[in-house]
């Protein structure tokens, strides 16, 4: 006995319709999960040469960098999906507004000895967050306009 498995369907449509009402979603999750992988190098390959100018001591940076490196996994996952799961999306963005809010707290908190461009690379970094969080919500807002 054998299981069989099926996948839904891409969303498509015809030459000339427009691009596909997952199009956007399914871009934005691609650039953020590919941003977000490069991200974790550099503070992986490069946490030691942060501390100094940044302020950004070694021992945030690597576990923070691993934690991009699985973050941009799941995202490359869930863009592969043939048909994006509502519910991980809807997470992909709850994901960003907290990590946005996390880098907020993390810069004025004091928790980090930041220096002025340590200060500036965080807020550049919840700044990014927001907008891929804006553009992600935009993307399941025209999947559930479009009905799916």
């Amino acid at each position: 006995m054998s299981a069989r498995t099926t996948t839904a369907p891409a969303a498509r449509r015809p030459a000339g319709e427009g691009p596909a009402p997952d199009a956007l979603l399914r871009t934005v999750l691609r650039v953020d999960g590919w941003s977000t992988a490069l991200f974790g190098v550099v503070l992986l390959a490069g946490g030691g040469l942060l501390d100094g100018p940044l302020g950004l001591p070694l021992a945030w940076s690597v576990p923070f960098g691993v934690a991009m490196l699985g973050g941009a996994a799941a995202l490359g996952l869930i863009a592969g999906y043939p048909r994006i799961p509502p519910r991980l999306s809807a997470a992909v963005v709850a994901g960003n507004a907290l990590s946005c809010a996390a880098l907020l707290i993390l810069t004025f908190s004091g928790a980090l000895p930041l220096t002025g461009p340590g200060t500036a690379f965080m807020l550049t970094g919840a700044a990014v967050v927001a907008v891929y969080a804006g553009l992600e919500y935009a993307g399941r807002r025209r999947l559930e306009d479009a009905g799916l």
